[in-house]
């Protein structure tokens, strides 16, 4: 009897080490408190936050920053930096952190923005401007990625089109907008890092802007699309040299004009006149803007150059455009309704190009509009850029 009740007990107490071995085995660390980064506070200054115990330095880097400084954050005891910064004007912004010298998102913010390779976390400080780049419960249009024949480049390439709200539902014919990215962009830019989808969604509700569709190319010479849709055979920095080299030569426009815009009045319903066509584009894409309008000056009536310019150095160039501004002037003068030249300020890296190369457009008495704004070369420009323009088109 003594040694049954020894067996009970031995039994028992096996099947409680059993028990605790398992709860051991499942048991979970205690994890470390939720970071809250950005947070934004009711004055709309903004404290970021980064737990990172084991560097020795984090700075903040974002276009909220006065001249894109990067801002020494401070670590306290439980290895969390921290930095609060100053009220940033209602807008987009976006920032990354540098650890120890490297680069990164912050991995508190679950949203990101990309442009070709520059991947940043985003910050939105509220106000009316930031209103008209968000998303708002308004009728909103469609977004897709298209692949399309190009046999100016022998491949099939990628772009981005946005179709207004109701397109699918009526039988309507719509003006465009061509609307091209800067230089290491691709064709995801202008809806990723410019909101342009929404832009017009929330101008059309308003009534501010006409329906339209817009079309936003890919103009990567090197690469046929964005970098998760085809493999590459080169390298980002290779590329982009290959696309800075190739702004002169042509091969991009020519595409434009003999491929995308064919392709597009064949699939879409659009009217097809220069009245009911327009052209934007930003740096690098505002030099393909230029280019195409001057190879094919009947082909649009609304014409916007955003931080471009011929290169100052560039003896040849501006002789060329000089004989060939005087050649299409009347043709421009009968054709373009509105064209348009904005910077960002005298702080933009094309200021100068771009006043230089309206010098020899001032020679030949070509009209257009001049403006700038405070943010260098910055997408804080750019989308102000479009919200400008879009709503003086097609009227």
């Amino acid at each position: 009897m003594n040694n049954r009740n020894q067996l009970g007990k031995n039994a028992a107490l096996l099947i409680m080490l059993l028990m605790t071995f398992q709860f051991a085995a499942f048991a979970q660390p205690t994890p470390a408190p939720r970071i809250v980064s950005p947070e934004i506070q009711k004055d709309n200054s903004v404290i970021f936050r980064l737990r990172a115990p084991e560097a020795t330095s984090v700075k903040l880097g974002g276009t909220m920053n006065a001249g894109y400084a990067q801002l020494d954050m401070t670590k306290n005891a439980d290895g969390i930096f921290e930095i609060k910064i100053d009220a940033p004007k209602p807008d987009m912004y976006v920032y990354t952190f540098i650890v120890d010298g490297v680069t990164t998102i912050d991995p508190s913010n679950n949203v990101v923005v990309r442009d070709g390779s520059h991947i940043e976390s985003r910050l939105m400080i509220p106000g009316k401007l930031t209103d008209l780049f968000d998303s708002q419960d308004v009728p909103h249009g469609n977004v897709t990625a298209v692949w399309y024949p190009s046999p100016v480049f022998g491949v099939s390439r990628r772009m981005v089109i946005y179709t207004p709200p109701g397109y699918g539902q009526s039988s309507k014919s719509y003006p465009v907008l061509y609307l091209l990215h800067g230089g290491g962009g691709d064709e995801e830019a202008w809806t990723s890092r410019g909101r342009a989808n929404y832009i017009l969604d929330n101008l059309i509700a308003q009534g501010k802007a006409e329906p339209m569709i817009v079309v936003m190319p890919n103009g990567s010479i090197g690469h046929p699309a964005a970098p998760n849709e085809r493999s590459y055979s080169a390298d980002t920095q290779t590329t982009n040299v290959l696309d800075f080299n190739s702004m002169n030569s042509g091969k991009y426009e020519e595409s434009l004009a003999n491929d995308i815009i064919p392709f597009i009045e064949k699939n879409y319903r659009v009217i097809k006149d220069a009245d009911h066509r327009a052209l934007a584009g930003l740096s690098m894409g505002g030099l393909h803007v230029t280019n195409t309008f001057m190879a094919n000056p009947d082909m649009f009536a609304y014409i916007n150059v955003m931080s471009s310019g011929w290169f100052t150095n560039n003896k040849e160039l501006y002789e060329s455009g000089d004989k060939r501004l005087g050649e299409i002037a009347p043709t421009l003068e009968k054709t373009v309704k509105y064209m348009r030249f904005t910077q960002g300020g005298p702080e933009d890296i094309a200021y100068n190009n771009g006043k230089a190369m309206l010098e020899v457009f001032d020679k030949h008495n070509i009209e257009y509009e001049f403006s700038e704004m405070p943010g260098g070369h910055s997408w804080n420009v750019w989308r102000n850029d479009l919200k400008d323009f879009a709503p003086a088109l097609f009227k």
